[in-house]
């Protein structure tokens, strides 16, 4: 045998063994393969990579609507201004600018420019996630990126529910996912995704080598559910706030999680809880241990009415709890900007190493490349060098979308979002032509009769228990007739003020985002604001723009007077309610049930008197 047959018989007798290898493999495996590299490739044109519009560092985002609309992390935006350069997977750079903010959840909202059909991602259901389902993490660790095709990574959900507290910061990773995902500086702000494909939260932590700042394989992502929640307030260009009970909690010897300090000026204090008392249950998840309940209090805005049960003497009890903001007004945006102001410390090259301390052992990473790692170079066109200490002009797109104003993130969103519910409130009637005397004729569910008689000053209401009127004054803080409704002749002129002025001149009124009303399934959109030394909210069915609820607060430690309009009718081409539940605490008051509406126009005279 010559040395080229032997030759030519050892390659053959290796593709043969080859092929058998190959025809070995399971095809259930070949099929999960390849579902894997599909959902990658379905996710990919989503992905972001977020760069400062002027400077370095930088991390990720995901896209998750066609109009641009984009989420990454507080954290990446933090001190970078308003406005950014994001790349995609297309190659291209886009314009984009501050929306709104969750300094205490490490949210942000971008807006990108430029196209109207970007490719978003799909919202998926986080609640589902279970520990060692598939998860895909894609985005722009070290800042490699700078053709703008983001890094997979692949690995399982390790853990959900996990609670991380603030680390001294206002950061609060509340009802977190674990994964075992490389998460690495860099991916900040970027997605994770199941295996399907669907977005199911927003990594922005890590479990680091001290100093090395080298992935151990513990990753934490926000829940998409729990951004959700805050997506309307975000979308409208707030700085959000995060929720309190108003009560603390902790664990007794036999386990129960128990109340060990309560605020007397609380709603869950009005609603019946007290030092002592065990938590049974809060917002439909059963509360074993306390960083259950941090888990499932962290994940809703300030102002939502959530169910809660505790439990007293062996008895249970059930009732609905009105979260309170957990920072004062006006706090929260100023601890956001001294932390945008004051960059975290960064180890110096001469410290002693040590073991981490719980502080420093999570904390979130990503947003600059580490001390030992090459700093990436960024395309020329994303940093500019701009001599002394004049800001580079906005590109056109930013300045025609933003506003900056102080309590906002971008107050031009606001009004976009004002605006539009207003409008869609409007295109059942406008009221413009009905600034006069409004008599309202009707019954009283129970049996009665009823008049209410409301113009730009007064309001009275003749029931069958006698008369009462309300001279509106400058202040409504102590209009609290008729006694026991929390003041619904001052709620009354409120609702009527709003129809007749429109937002633009009610007040202080600014758009809230989206929040649970009672009787209703969907979330309503809100408008709030201060109108007479009360605070105030309208709620409006985002379906068709009926105003579902209005809540007056006469202060912040009492119950609201609550107004809930239903049974729409169209009174002379406008909808009007056919029927008024009012509730104060835990009682309905009244329930007034109108018949015909008489909605004048205003008189000469008074059109006069507002001529300036």
């Amino acid at each position: 045998m010559t040395r080229v047959a032997a030759i030519a018989i050892v390659c053959l007798a290796w593709t043969c063994l080859a092929t058998r290898v190959a025809r070995a493999v399971d095809p259930a495996v070949l099929a999960a393969e390849q579902a894997r590299v599909d959902a990658i490739e379905s996710v990919r044109p989503t992905v972001l990579a977020v760069f400062p519009a002027a400077g370095e560092g930088g991390g990720s985002g995901v896209v998750i609507s066609p109009d641009g609309y984009a989420l990454t992390n507080f954290h990446v935006v933090s001190g970078s201004g308003s406005h950014f350069k994001c790349g995609m997977a297309d190659g291209k750079l886009y314009d984009a600018v501050l929306v709104g903010l969750d300094p205490t959840g490490d949210i942000a909202v971008l807006k990108l420019f430029g196209r109207d059909d970007f490719p978003a991602a799909r919202m998926g259901d986080s609640d589902t996630l279970r520990a060692g389902d598939e998860a895909l993490v894609l985005g722009n660790p070290f800042l490699l990126a700078t053709d703008y095709q983001p890094t997979v990574t692949y690995g399982i959900i390790s853990g959900v529910h996990r609670y991380q507290y603030p680390a001294g910061t206002v950061l609060e990773y509340g009802d977190c996912i674990q994964t075992d995902a490389s998460i690495n500086p860099g991916n900040s702000g970027g997605p994770l995704f199941n295996g399907a494909g669907e977005l199911v939260g927003i990594n922005g932590r890590g479990s680091f080598e001290k100093r090395g700042r080298v992935n151990v394989g513990v990753g934490y992502a926000i829940s998409i559910n729990q951004i959700k929640n805050f997506l309307g307030q975000l979308k409208g260009g707030l700085i959000v706030d995060h929720a309190t009970l108003g009560a603390v909690v902790s664990t007794d010897l036999d386990g129960r999680v128990i109340v060990t300090d309560i605020l007397p000026d609380s709603d869950a204090y009005r609603r019946g809880l007290r030092y002592g008392d065990e938590i049974v249950s809060f917002a439909g998840r059963t509360i074993t241990t306390v960083n259950a309940f941090k888990n499932a209090l962290a994940i809703f805005p300030q102002g939502w009415r959530l169910p809660l049960s505790y439990r007293r003497d062996g008895r249970r009890h059930d009732t609905l709890v009105r979260l309170r903001a957990a920072h004062a007004q006006g706090e929260l945006a100023e601890l956001a900007g001294k932390q945008a102001e004051v960059p975290a410390p960064r180890p110096k090259p001469d410290d002693e190493p040590r073991s981490p301390t719980p502080d420093e052992h999570d904390h979130q990473e990503g947003d600059r490349p580490a001390e030992d790692t090459p700093r990436p170079k960024l395309p020329p066109r994303l940093m500019p060098v701009q001599p002394g200490p004049k800001k580079p002009p906005l590109p056109e797109i930013i300045r025609q979308h933003l506003v900056e104003r102080r309590g906002y993130a971008n107050a031009y969103f606001n009004k976009l979002n004002l605006d539009r519910v207003w409008n869609a409130f409007l295109a059942s009637g406008s009221f413009e032509g009905a600034a006069g005397l409004w008599t309202i004729d009707g019954e009283m569910e129970g049996g009665g009769g009823v008049r209410l008689q409301l113009d730009e000053v007064s309001v009275r209401a003749t029931v069958p228990a006698g008369e009462t009127s309300l001279a509106a004054a400058d202040d409504l803080s102590q209009a609290l007739d008729p006694p026991g409704s929390g003041g619904l002749l001052a709620a009354l002129h409120l609702w009527r003020r709003l129809l007749t002025q429109g937002p633009g001149d009610f007040g202080a009124l600014h758009y809230d985002g989206a929040a649970p009303v009672l009787g209703s399934a969907n979330l309503a959109e809100v408008l709030r604001g201060t109108y007479a030394n009360v605070e105030v909210t309208f709620a409006f069915d985002p379906t068709d723009g009926r105003l579902l609820a209005l809540e007056m607060f006469p202060a912040n430690d009492v119950d609201p007077c609550e107004l809930y309009f239903s049974d729409y009718r169209e009174f002379d081409g406008r909808r009007l309610p056919g029927r008024i539940e009012v509730r104060h605490g835990d009682e309905v008051y009244a329930v007034l049930l109108p018949e015909t509406y008489r909605l004048e126009a205003a008189s000469a005279d008074a059109k006069a008197q507002e001529v300036p």
